[in-house]
């Protein structure tokens, strides 16, 4: 059996990372899988570019998600709780056209991005949208963590 050179473990080791820094503390990593049917009515926005809607029902997400339709046949998701703190009776956030507002603190967020859009200058760590995994097929969404 061939060694390898102890220089070559050395720079391995090195390139192995346990390194959680983006991870949020705030939301837990929750398995699901939710299929959006856009021939039905309660979907059908999404069948236009630019258009979003609230999906909250029990199983997907922590407490929902965000779908978008960002053209091309390409949609995002993301989570509805609000990212920024753990959630509560106001983290649930509410959809305002392409971006959604957490009433505790009125952050806002882009669905086209993720981002906060109002990121306050204090120092502290903000996160931005928890993002979902979505595949589309022409007549569904697949929405899946």
């Amino acid at each position: 059996m061939k060694r390898l050179p102890i220089w070559l473990v050395f720079i391995l080791l090195l390139a192995c990372s346990k390194d959680e820094g983006n991870r949020n503390p705030y939301l837990l990593e929750v398995g699901f899988r939710f299929e959006v049917n856009l021939n039905l009515p309660l979907y059908s926005p999404l069948t236009n570019t630019g258009n979003a809607i609230y999906i909250g029902n029990q199983g997907v997400g922590i407490r929902g998600v965000f779908v978008i339709n960002k053209g091309f046949d390409d949609f995002f998701a993301w989570e509805a709780s609000c990212p920024n703190h753990a959630p509560n009776a106001c983290s649930t956030m509410d959809l305002n056209g392409q971006t959604v507002v957490c009433s505790c603190e009125d952050f806002e967020y882009s669905l086209f991005t993720g981002q906060q859009l109002n990121r306050p200058d204090d120092g502290e760590r903000y996160y931005d949208l928890l993002f979902y995994n979505t595949s589309f097929n022409g007549t569904s969404i697949v929405i899946s963590n």
